[in-house]
C-alpha cells in the first residue's frame, strides 16, 4: 500500500483539521496516511514517500507557523534534493492581509520546487474571509485532485 505522508504548519489547528477531515478519502483511494503536526525532514527523507501533502497556514507577515519552522530550515539548510517527491498543497490564509496572502504555502511551494519536487495539480488557496471552515474547499478540492491526478490506487 502506497504511502501518503500530510505535513501540517498550523497556529490554531486549522491545517491540522484539514489533514484530518481529508485523510478518509486518501485511504479510500488505497493509501497508508501519516499526518505529521511537528514535521522533520526526517519524516520526508528517512523512509518511502510515495505521495506527500502539505497543509499549511500563514500567520503574520506571511510567516510560516511555529511547527513547521524546524522542517523549513532543515529544508533550506540541507538542501536535499526532491526529485522523486509528488506533493499537493493547502494553503490556508486571510486575504484581508493582502501582502501576506497565504504567504506561508506559496513560500513552501517554491522551496520544494526549487528543492525539484514535483506540484501535481495546483495549489488550493482557502480564504478564511471566504471560508469559515476550511475543509469545506479542501474536500471538494482533494477529490479533484485525486481523481484528475490519477492517483487512486485502490
Amino acid at each position: 500500500m502506497p504511502m501518503l505522508k500530510i505535513f501540517v504548519g498550523t497556529m490554531y489547528g486549522g491545517a491540522l483539521d484539514v489533514a484530518e477531515q481529508v485523510t478518509p478519502l486518501f485511504e479510500e483511494a488505497g493509501y497508508q496516511v501519516a499526518i505529521y503536526d511537528q514535521p522533520t525532514l526526517d519524516d520526508l527523507t528517512g523512509s518511502p514517500t510515495d505521495l506527500a501533502l502539505f497543509c499549511v497556514s500563514t500567520t503574520g507577515s506571511g510567516d510560516y507557523p511555529g511547527n513547521i519552522v524546524p522542517f523549513v530550515r532543515e529544508l533550506e539548510s540541507q538542501s536535499p534534493g526532491l526529485g522523486t517527491l509528488r506533493y499537493g498543497l493547502i494553503a490556508l490564509g486571510d486575504s484581508s492581509y493582502v501582502d501576506s496572502y497565504c504567504g506561508a504555502g506559496r513560500s513552501l511551494d517554491e522551496l520544494l520546487q526549487g528543492q525539484g519536487a514535483s506540484r501535481l495539480g495546483e495549489r488550493l488557496e482557502v480564504d478564511a474571509m471566504e471560508t469559515f471552515m476550511a475543509d469545506d474547499e479542501a474536500l471538494p478540492w482533494v477529490e479533484e485532485w485525486i481523481e484528475a491526478q490519477q492517483l487512486k490506487v485502490a
